[in-house]
């Protein structure tokens, strides 16, 4: 049965009507995670030979120390992020199967995700480091396994959190509490991590403490899900009783307020959407690679991480756009709605965005005040040009977003075509191209200065750049009714 299931996801990806565009995407997407374990090899390197080298001291209890951190943090993304596979297994509950093979084969799936397999790029390096330096062979194999299988623990937890908003960000905002806490020494939660992870080492036999946790974990996960498992309950769309919200000094602005106060309720009330406003505020962390590589100190790459630090919101909610509105939109259309309104409040909510990432960033100008100009080019020029560029992709955009979807994630399909693509040049290229040529000729100074002048003009020329990009939307109109409807 389970290599029916597998002989079925291959036929879905295949039998796709977008079957060029998800190869391209998982081409991108491939280079990505390639790029991203790299990284996590590099940080296996760093962590161990950083403190050793660096600090003078043992490197084992130094990473003891901090993993209580890492581990709360792998589970805080994977809550938000890791997709859960319902959507896959609910046709076959129609059907002739055993729902323990259902079960079974969804809890499988989901340590195929990233998260559950992505962090043996750190760890099997960091044990052959270990091994390599003369640490014990048992108690580097216990240590090592004991984080792997305590990593294993936490996706059965991630599933029997799920749902459960409220304690994770409770969870979450105690433990950066006790960072502060541990910060000035107040209590050391740092200390109580490297008693309990150096006990693996010291004392191999205690092995058995965290696969016990894993088999009662996956007992109870099991449970869970099978008692969950039904199409009119566990699987069915979350019923709510509907409530009016809306944002009064909105309404003097017509029907673009309109449109505006409809985007923050969805924000407000969708998880897919949630998630989105999630990862742009983590985009502004971005620019903390500045302190991990040499390479991240040059202006070019500060430019870059700019256009990421101050667009994140930019970046998730632009492109999709109208995605988010596909349950809908066919009916919209049907009605005399003004499209450069419609497109004038997106755009308002990313320019809103961007300019609050720029606030919140100021944190970098301790740092340099030449990166925080740097950043605030970028944003400039996210503002004037890239916020449109992106609207202008949108048009192209004609893959659904469910956003009733009880998944973990904004959805299963990709949002890209080739013309996507293409138009993610004016929104990289075209600035890293006129900062270098202005940089060469004319120094830094006058290279952010470009880029900030790119920027305000575009923004004076909006209403020309809208006119066009309404036409486009026009012209492909009945293309995306007809793909937001399945057809």
């Amino acid at each position: 049965m389970l290599q029916r299931f597998i002989r079925l996801e291959f036929k879905s990806f295949f039998r796709s009507s977008s079957l060029a565009a998800n190869i391209i995407v998982k081409i991108f997407q491939l280079l990505g995670v390639l790029y991203i374990l790299a990284l996590f090899v590099f940080l296996a390197f760093g962590a161990f030979y950083f403190p050793k080298k660096e600090l003078h001291i043992n490197p084992l209890p130094f990473i003891s120390k901090f993993l209580i951190y890492w581990l709360m943090a792998d589970l805080f993304l994977r809550y938000f992020f890791q997709q859960m596979p319902t959507q896959n297994i609910k046709p076959f509950l129609t059907m002739n199967i055993k729902k323990s093979t259902l079960v079974n084969y969804m809890i499988s799936k989901t340590f195929t995700s990233f998260f559950s397999w992505g962090g043996l790029f750190v760890y099997l390096p960091l044990l052959g480091i270990l091994l390599y330096n003369g640490y014990s062979v048992a108690g580097s194999f216990s240590w090592i396994f004991a984080i792997i299988i305590i990593t294993f623990f936490s996706n059965f937890v991630n599933i029997l959190l799920n749902g459960k908003d409220a304690v994770v960000w409770i969870v979450g905002g105690l433990l950066v509490l006790a960072g502060g806490l541990d910060y000035y020494k107040i209590i050391s939660l740092s200390s109580v991590s490297e008693m309990v992870f150096m006990s693996f080492y010291n004392h191999w036999w205690l092995i058995v403490v965290p696969i016990l946790m894993m088999i009662v974990g996956f007992v109870f996960t099991r449970k869970y899900i099978r008692d969950n498992f039904y199409l009119d309950k566990g699987l069915e769309m979350k019923q709510e009783v509907g409530k009016t919200e809306n944002i009064q000094f909105l309404n003097k602005y017509g029907v673009l307020g309109t449109f505006i106060n409809n985007d923050i309720r969805m924000i407000k009330r969708s998880k897919a959407a949630k998630s989105i406003a999630l990862g742009s505020f983590l985009f502004l962390f971005y620019g903390l690679l500045l302190f991990s590589s040499p390479a991240y100190k040059t202006a070019y790459m500060q430019l870059f991480m700019g256009l990421f630090v101050t667009g994140g919101f930019l970046f998730l909610f632009g492109q999709r756009v109208p995605s988010f509105d596909s349950s809908y939109y066919p009916l919209m259309m049907t009605l005399n709605v003004p499209y450069k309104e419609y497109l004038k409040a997106k755009w308002w909510m990313i320019v809103s965005a961007v300019a609050v990432s720029m606030v919140l960033a100021v944190g970098y100008a301790f740092v340099s005040w030449d990166l925080y100009f740097t950043f605030l080019a970028a944003r400039l020029y996210n503002i004037g040009v890239n916020s449109q560029v992106v609207l202008l992709s949108g048009a192209y955009n004609k893959n659904p977003v469910d956003l009733n979807a009880r998944g973990k994630s904004i959805g299963k399909k990709n949002n890209f075509s080739f013309k996507n693509i293409i138009l993610m040049l004016p929104q990289m290229v075209l600035p890293m191209a006129v900062f270098g040529v202005s940089k060469y000729f004319f120094g830094t100074t006058a290279a952010v200065t470009s880029l900030g002048v790119l920027g305000l003009i575009g923004f004076f020329l909006r209403e020309k750049f809208f006119d066009f990009i309404v036409k486009l939307y026009k012209k492909e109109k009945y293309s995306t009714i007809k793909a937001f409807k399945g057809n």
